[in-house]
């Protein structure tokens, strides 16, 4: 069986398309692993590579796993919140979503999967496999998490979190503003809470950690914590206080802002 990640396994399409591979840069594979809006990188699918990737699983019998977690992030109307948007996705996508992102569940895990009854593959149904696989494994989530599931999609749970993604969205529009100011590649931010940034003068992204946690106590993520392939890339999270992430975007526009002004 061939299993294709879209961040590990393509790297080498990533810094030229915002990494968004599309089925050219694979093979074959049997398993597709989709996150959009991603983690690491913030990049987001828009329907016509969704599609082309809809096309590949249902031509060569693949299997799509569209991990949405993120898709309460989108705030442009043109990026589709679920693969379900796509003609023909419901016979060869499941999707994965929780609440872990959208409302602040991480620790509770909760989420849920959606598999179409129209899934087959070699006779065998997706879904009815899952549910056996659930009503033999577990009796499901504690009641007094799905009462707080419940509450979130009330009126005053949905004003919360979108009140928060908005503070998240703030977050990222500073630090976004500092890194064009830089002139420095990134992508993500607008529809995803974080920021994939390009090491700057080719450094390393643990050198890059040290340097700014030395120099301005700023941290972030280095990519290469993602795997060999987000090596000379950084991760920045949105998810923060906005004074702090305002600070730090002012440490960071003065230091490389100077390191840059030396250079010249």
């Amino acid at each position: 069986m061939y299993f294709a990640c879209q961040f590990f396994a393509f790297r080498a399409s990533g810094y030229n398309n915002g990494f968004l591979p599309l089925p050219d840069d694979i093979i074959k594979a049997d398993i597709l692993y989709i996150c959009s809006p991603n983690n690491p990188t913030g990049a987001v699918f828009n329907r016509e590579q969704l599609k082309k990737w809809v096309d590949y699983a249902n031509d060569n019998g693949a299997v799509i796993l569209f991990d949405a977690a993120y898709e309460a992030f989108i705030e442009d109307d043109a990026l589709p919140h679920s693969i379900f948007e796509i003609e023909g996705a419901r016979t060869c996508a499941i999707e994965i979503c929780s609440l872990s992102k959208t409302a602040g569940f991480t620790g509770t895990r909760l989420g849920y999967t959606i598999i179409p009854k129209e899934l087959e593959r070699k006779g065998m149904n997706f879904n009815t496999m899952w549910v056996r696989n659930r009503t033999t494994k577990t009796n499901g989530v504690s009641y007094i998490i799905q009462k707080g599931a419940a509450a979130v999609f009330t009126p005053e749970g949905q004003k919360q979190i979108h009140n928060n993604i908005r503070i998240y969205k703030e977050n990222a529009a500073c630090l976004m503003k500092a890194l064009d100011e830089l002139g420095i590649w990134y992508c993500g931010g607008k529809n995803a809470p974080y920021i994939w940034m390009k090491c700057p003068d080719g450094m390393r992204s643990w050198e890059f950690f040290d340097y700014l946690l030395n120099e301005i106590q700023v941290v972030g993520t280095p990519g290469e914590g993602f795997g060999k392939c987000g090596e000379g890339y950084f991760r920045f999270s949105t998810f923060g206080n906005p004074e702090d992430t305002k600070e730090a975007a002012r440490r960071l526009s003065r230091l490389l802002g100077k390191a840059k002004k030396n250079e010249v």
